[in-house]
């Protein structure tokens, strides 16, 4: 698959399969394209070329309903929350498919329940993301799409949040797809890792694999050439 915006191409060639429970670490320096393709697999992007499939059926291009009826899920890195909503009804629209109930969602984002009735905004960075993971797993997702999930938190919470997204992969048996900055974390929950730099796929393996040879990561960040 090729990503880009408009006519020019940001990631090119960019071929993945996933099965189900499996997360993906998808890393790599700011413009890397990482941020784009996700947008672009969850349909807000038209593709430049190849395609989207979700349990072997093909996805429309540039159509980001169908993806989300067909259980592609997008958790932005801005986490488009409705800010004067409370967390409940953030929970309560979404929950139009059958999927995790508002239950289960507090079960794993206990904090989260003694605030269902606090409008969105007025949680703090840390509490803004669960509910917009929560939210996103009450819609049911086959495929869960999180860019950048630490983004403007602080590392503590960091640490507590990303190992989440191992036990979101073990209990709803949804292939998950992370973009990370924070590297050594993310590559400790997931099982397969990508680092992209300007526009292509330099390094790919098992996560465990490459987090015990740090000096391939770096030298994949760099942007040189690297055996996969």
């Amino acid at each position: 698959m090729t990503v880009g915006h408009g006519s020019v191409a940001v990631l090119r060639g960019f071929d993945l399969a996933l099965r189900q429970g499996q997360v993906l670490a998808l890393l790599g320096p700011n413009g890397a394209g990482k941020s784009t393709l996700l947008a672009t697999m969850a349909g807000l992007l038209p593709r430049l070329g190849g395609s989207v499939s979700v349990a072997g059926r093909p996805l429309p291009n540039g159509r980001p309903a169908p993806a989300n009826k067909s259980g592609l899920v997008l958790v932005p890195d801005d986490r488009a929350l409705f800010t004067t909503l409370t967390v409940g009804e953030n929970l309560t629209i979404a929950n139009k498919s059958g999927g995790l109930d508002l239950d289960g969602a507090m079960e794993l984002f206990p904090s989260l329940t003694k605030r269902i009735n606090v409008a969105a905004g007025s949680l703090s960075g840390g509490e803004q993301q669960m509910l917009a993971v929560a939210r996103a797993l009450v819609q049911n997702p086959k495929v869960l799409l999180i860019d950048e999930m630490s983004m403007g938190l602080a590392p503590v919470i960091v640490e507590a949040l990303l190992p989440l997204v191992r036990r979101i992969a073990d209990e709803t048996n949804a292939v998950v797809v992370v973009v990370e900055q924070h590297v050594s974390l993310a590559l400790s929950v997931a099982d397969e890792a990508i680092v992209v730099v300007h526009g292509d796929v330099h390094l790919r393996g098992p996560a465990s694999e490459l987090a015990a040879d740090p000096s391939r990561l770096e030298a994949a960040y760099l942007g040189e050439t690297t055996s996969a």
